[in-house]
């Protein structure tokens, strides 16, 4: 244990000293913290400073002499490495309810980001609230604090926790926070799993057929060309195919190589970009899919943030940068060019021609009502019903195609096989 002396000022302004024995900093600033007091500097004795530091450094030597593995490492790829990771929605959804959790049972905010540095968040370090503990204890909002860090904080979240700070109702907040990401969590993972097992029969179809052609056909060659045979038309096509690839694999590759190149070059531009996410809206199946998860988001978000006081212009904004496809963004931009505070917004979404006409009708109910932020809700429940359904009907149509095609490539390549081997007996039988 070790004696701290700490210098703190009380709820009505008075500034208090005094020293408390504990085993480090963060323990002393908790304590203060206990006390009802804002801590503004906490150090220790300087004799005891020194046999402090002295078995620092004894703990912190390393064991081991030599330069770890990541400073073997370039700059580069260290800073790769030890970037700061986008969180998943999972995770945010976890750190919101948690935060939500600690302040509704009473806790301060600080003692409450204190617990989050303790309690085991995936995907948002500990230095993430230890950080929002400093900045709110030296007395800047949570919403400024989270601000400071843009890559675990989105502005959705940022506004809506400044929303909650000026209402009071910051509990409240978090917790339709932590719903919405809840909600966008369950949607990305139907729309991943409905594609893992097409995926996976893809790609097990494609390494048998590598297998194949590589391994055991020309085994079946060696034999072929010891006979005398007029062979089927199916296995000259698979020996035809066998020794093109074989002598102009290199001419494929570079095709390959070429087409990726040239695809991402387009994708990078910004009339490659619009003609892409124009194709995702409007594909077969796929597009319907896109669409409905699109819409889904844009209502849900929309709701979250008006339903939380967030400014209706504000709203469009926030909403419009969270928004992947450019076909829509452009869409919001321009409705919220044309909305101004006070004036409908059902009118300008009319107007884009690419939001679906229910949308519309909705909104307009809500306005007249009064209640948008609930005419959004029912929205995008709808929604994400449909995309369920979407998603089961594209997952059921799309593995029997799959299959069929797989079945037909790996049947071509027995017959071609099995074919030969009927001829070959067939011929000794004659003879």
């Amino acid at each position: 244990m070790a004696q701290f002396t700490y210098k703190a000022r009380r709820r009505s302004g008075e500034v208090v000293t005094g020293v408390l024995e504990v085993a480090d900093r963060p323990a002393a600033l908790m304590q203060i913290e206990r006390l009802g007091l804002f801590p503004i500097a906490v150090e220790i004795p300087r004799g005891a400073a020194a046999v402090a530091a002295a078995a620092a450094a004894a703990a912190d030597r390393p064991a081991v002499t030599g330069k770890s593995l990541s400073a073997l490492l370039p700059p580069a790829l260290r800073q790769y490495f030890n970037r700061q990771r986008k969180p998943k929605m999972q995770e945010l959804a976890t750190f919101t309810n948690q935060l939500a959790n600690l302040i509704k049972s009473g806790m301060p905010l600080t003692v409450a980001l204190n617990s989050m540095t303790h309690l085991e968040t995936k995907g948002i370090p500990a230095e993430v609230s230890r950080q929002l503990k400093q900045d709110v204890m030296e007395g800047k909002g949570l919403s400024e604090a989270m601000g400071k860090q843009p890559v675990i904080f989105s502005n959705l979240y940022i506004n809506m926790v400044k929303a909650g700070e000026q209402s009071g109702a910051l509990v409240d907040v978090l917790r339709r926070m932590g719903n919405h990401f809840e909600r966008f969590s369950q949607v990305q993972s139907k729309f991943k799993s409905a594609m893992i097992y097409p995926v996976f029969v893809c790609c097990v179809g494609i390494a048998i057929s590598i297998f194949f052609m590589t391994v055991m056909l020309p085994s079946f060659m060696q034999l072929f060309q010891g006979m005398h045979v007029q062979l089927p038309l199916a296995t000259r096509i698979l020996i035809g195919l066998n020794s093109f690839f074989q002598r102009w694999w290199w001419v494929m590759l570079l095709i390959i190589v070429t087409v990726a190149v040239v695809f991402n070059r387009f994708r990078a531009t910004e009339a490659g970009k619009t003609k892409i996410d124009q194709w995702k809206l409007s594909a077969p199946i796929f597009g319907k899919v896109m669409r409905l998860h699109i819409f889904g988001q844009f209502c849900r978000t929309l709701a979250t943030l008006l339903q939380n006081g967030v400014p209706v212009l504000q709203s469009m904004e926030i909403t419009e940068q969270i928004i992947d496809n450019r076909i829509i963004k452009e869409a919001i931009a321009k409705t919220r060019q044309q909305v101004t505070d006070g004036k409908t917004i059902a009118e300008p979404l009319a107007r884009s021609k690419v939001f679906p006409q229910l949308m519309v009708d909705l909104v307009k109910i809500g306005e007249e009502t009064g209640d948008v932020p609930g005419s959004l809700g029912n929205l995008a429940e709808t929604y994400e019903g449909e995309l369920d359904i979407a998603l089961r009907v594209m997952t059921n149509m799309i593995e029997p195609v799959i299959i069929c095609v797989m079945a037909c490539g790996v049947g071509f390549l027995l017959v071609g096989v099995l074919s030969a081997l009927f001829a070959i007996t067939s011929s000794i039988n004659v003879r």
